[in-house]
């Protein structure tokens, strides 16, 4: 009879690429738990003990526009994980780059936490995922690509404002559907790829199992303030302003394009293969919202 445990293939040291991020980050303290040494890409030396107090053992400095400071970094690495910096125009090369110094390095597995629906030409910061993910497929590594939804942490963000305005606003209309998960579920899956060989070669689409439009977010909130809140559509320059985003006039146009979407088709999204990776539920919006509400959300 088959043995139907999953094969674990521990890589020892792990190289998380922007592990002072509000999202990468969550994926060290995931491999501490696993029992993996960590080590931190960082460009800022500053805020290595950042990437310490999440459990980062090494620190490597280095950029992904600087291929041989990616070099350095890899040496004596067996795992990569990969999150984009959001909407940036040489995403591509910086991710092909350091699939091919990977590669080059002896890296064994490659984790590459792309976005959900990379194929929709309707999105080109979707699209831009897809020559990475070639660069993997035709590597020698074993990889692993995450197709998550957005994340709730994006929810997160905008939480100072609900709490001050009573108002929980994006910019797109409040009955839009938009499929979300929480990143540390993803970080979780990136962990158990990296650790073992039961996720190797596999594209996985990640989703929290709601899809609840901003009006059904803001009953949510209401119910665990206690107060109502107020789903709102501000417009996109409003928006943008208050949220204080640090993009150029080039990464708005494309945020301002996502949104559009949204307000056209929503974002669709199915919970059966994160529910399946994990053998449990996907943490739920209004897990993460009463966290948000205490003060212990991440």
């Amino acid at each position: 009879m088959m043995n139907s445990t999953p094969t674990t293939r521990t890589c020892p040291t792990v190289l998380v690429v922007g592990a002072t991020g509000h999202f990468a980050g969550l994926v060290v303290p995931a491999l501490v738990e696993r029992g993996v040494r960590v080590r931190a890409l960082i460009r800022d030396p500053d805020k290595a003990s950042m990437a310490r107090h999440r459990g980062a053992r090494e620190i490597a400095v280095g950029d992904l526009r600087d291929r041989q400071s990616l070099a350095r970094a890899m040496q004596g690495i067996d795992g990569v994980f990969h999150l984009g910096p959001a909407f940036v125009p040489d995403e591509v090369e910086m991710g092909v780059t350091l699939v091919e110094v990977a590669e080059e390095a002896g890296v064994c597995k490659f984790v590459f936490s792309s976005v959900i629906q990379p194929t929709n030409t309707q999105l080109p910061n979707h699209t831009a995922k897809i020559p990475v993910e070639t660069a993997l497929f035709t590597s020698t590594m074993d990889y692993t690509i995450l197709h998550p939804a957005n994340f709730f942490q994006n929810i997160g963000a905008a939480w100072p404002a609900v709490i001050e305005d009573g108002t929980f606003g994006e910019p797109f209309p409040t009955t839009s559907r938009v499929t979300r998960v929480d990143y540390r579920d993803v970080a979780e899956v990136a962990a158990i790829a990296l650790t073992e060989d039961r996720l190797a070669y596999g594209t996985f689409e990640l989703c929290a199992t709601d899809k609840l439009n901003r009006e059904e977010v803001a009953v949510l909130m209401s119910q665990t303030l206690g107060r109502r809140i107020e789903a709102t559509a501000p417009d996109f320059e409003s928006w943008f302003k208050r949220t204080a985003l640090p993009y150029d006039r080039n990464q708005q146009r494309l945020l301002a394009n996502v949104h559009a979407h949204y307000a056209n088709h929503g974002v669709g999204g199915n919970d059966l293969t994160l529910r399946t990776i994990l053998g449990r539920p996907p943490r739920s919006l209004e897990a993460y919202i009463r966290e948000l509400a205490q003060g212990t959300s991440k």
